[in-house]
């Protein structure tokens, strides 16, 4: 991948009358890679989508493509394409036509149109299918057509507005795969909005989260899911068990934290003493032991297993009723609902986040009641 920045947003802000949906956004995406913007609904990525299409106009702040302001550009002047996820194909043309609209619009030679045509038709395996309407088409196919005639234009910049939402489950795993060899086949910037997060970890070369309009974190698929930068990150990215704790000793590289019914000593640096803090592990790293195991001291009950497929998970109950996520692998020895275990996992896997905020912990009877201020 080209270290050349082919898109870059700076400072930028989106208001629809008194709601800010986008808020300072700064972000730097580069040539060939395929960026996903994951969020819930209504944190502004598809905004910011249609911002870089010229779909929408920046209320403040600059979007540049490869190096030239674009924010008074209408978007058939940037070099970019859009694929939606209702595939907007022309009902009454058939795939050819659909294909090949962009370029009959700028007068291009019938021949170069046919050639480059037949080009995008087998790059997305629709060879055979150029007589066909898109009432004839399944969802899948209507969506090769609609990636191909973005495509066929060579645009710089590719952008996806959930393009696979409306697929089914099967179809959409399999194009997740297609698309991402399509892209690596191709060098082209894909920029992809989704609120899937398997997806997002399927495809992407960096995920940047969004929420209320923030960046919250951007970085590799294995960043983000094994380094949570907050705690909406770690709570939004797959599942996740999330302790609120507070620092009782922070000494170098060891920090004991304790919750509200045990404590545990792990290893991170960067906080303080009586820090509010939040501490997050995933549900793969979970263990449990018949006693408590050195540097943990968090008991629970063993309430229920859930099978899913290949994974059990087993729920674990604490004292002050919160439940924790365990996984494991099919035909892993259960432990009956109803026993008694002690919780741990290996210090490495911890993920810390600052709570940043002022927070009463009630903790356990052997650590008194303390004030924690971030």
């Amino acid at each position: 991948m080209s270290e050349k920045v082919m898109v870059e947003l700076h400072n930028v802000d989106k208001s629809f009358g008194e709601n800010k949906v986008v808020k300072n956004l700064n972000l730097r995406i580069r040539e060939g890679e395929f960026l996903t913007m994951l969020g819930p609904s209504g944190c502004g990525k598809t905004t910011t989508l249609r911002m870089i299409a010229g779909f929408e106009d920046v209320t403040t702040g600059t979007i540049m493509i490869e190096g030239e302001n674009v924010v008074n550009k209408p978007p058939y002047r940037r070099n970019v394409n859009t694929v939606f996820q209702s595939y907007a194909l022309f009902p009454h043309m058939n795939v050819f036509d659909n294909i090949a609209f962009g370029l009959t619009e700028k007068k291009v030679n019938k021949q170069e149109i046919r050639q480059r045509v037949t080009e995008m038709l087998s790059l997305v395996q629709m060879e055979g299918y150029e007589q066909r309407m898109p009432s004839q088409m399944s969802g899948g196919q209507k969506q090769r057509v609609a990636i191909a005639r973005a495509l066929v234009n060579r645009p710089k910049v590719l952008l996806l507005d959930e393009p696979l939402g409306a697929l089914d489950l099967k179809l959409r795993k399999q194009m997740q795969v297609e698309l991402k060899h399509l892209q690596r086949k191709l060098g082209i910037t894909f920029i992809y909005v989704t609120h899937d997060q398997e997806e997002s970890l399927t495809m992407s070369d960096r995920i940047a989260v969004m929420n209320n309009g923030i960046l919250e974190q951007i970085g590799s698929p294995d960043q983000i899911y094994n380094q949570p930068a907050t705690k909406f990150v770690a709570d939004f990215i797959g599942e996740s068990n999330i302790l609120e704790a507070a620092v009782e000793i922070a000494d170098g590289a060891n920090l004991k934290v304790v919750f509200e019914t045990g404590y545990a000593v792990v290893k991170a640096t960067g906080f303080t003493k009586d820090e509010a803090v939040y501490i997050s592990v995933r549900p793969e790293k979970l263990k449990c032991a018949a006693a408590a195991v050195p540097g943990f001291n968090l008991k629970g009950v063993v309430k229920e297993h859930i099978y899913v497929g290949s994974i059990i998970k087993t729920i674990i109950e604490l004292p002050d009723g919160q439940e924790l996520i365990m996984s494991s692998l099919t035909g892993t020895p259960l432990i009956p609902p109803g026993e008694t275990v002690w919780v741990y996992w290996e210090k490495e896997d911890t993920v810390i986040l600052h709570a940043n905020e002022e927070r009463i912990y009630n903790l356990s009877e052997q650590v008194p009641k303390i004030e924690v201020r971030a």
